[in-house]
């Protein structure tokens, strides 16, 4: 499933966490992608690919139901459609709508700072 959000306010990596998902270094690709668990198991997850690409940012999202099963292979057991992908979609499209402004834009969050005593 993809989800395209016009003129993002915030990085990848800060829409991703504000969502709930955690950053995921893929040691066999390099590429960096986030993931949120369904339960205290690894696995399934739903899995979010960001692109940013002229003042857009696409969200493709699906549900990984197992790690690779082969070597050598990063095919997996993907889902891209279905009821759980719909409603976590539609879950993203509520949190990001909760902070849309003028144009749809998400606005940025402020980072928690420490206070000085």
């Amino acid at each position: 499933m993809k989800i395209t959000i016009s003129a993002p306010q915030q990085t990848a990596r800060q829409m991703a966490r504000s969502l709930g998902y955690a950053e995921f270094d893929d040691p066999n690709t390099g590429q960096i992608s986030y993931t949120r668990r369904l339960s205290s198991n690894f696995y399934p997850r739903f899995h979010l690919y960001i692109e940013e690409k002229k003042g857009q940012m696409i969200l493709n999202l699906h549900l990984d139901q197992k790690q690779v099963s082969y070597q050598g292979h990063t095919a997996h057991s993907g889902e891209y459609n279905g009821e759980l992908v719909e409603q976590e979609g539609e879950r993203i499209k509520q949190e990001i709508s909760k902070y849309a402004c003028d144009g749809g834009a998400v606005p940025a969050f402020a980072p928690i700072r420490k206070i000085k005593k």
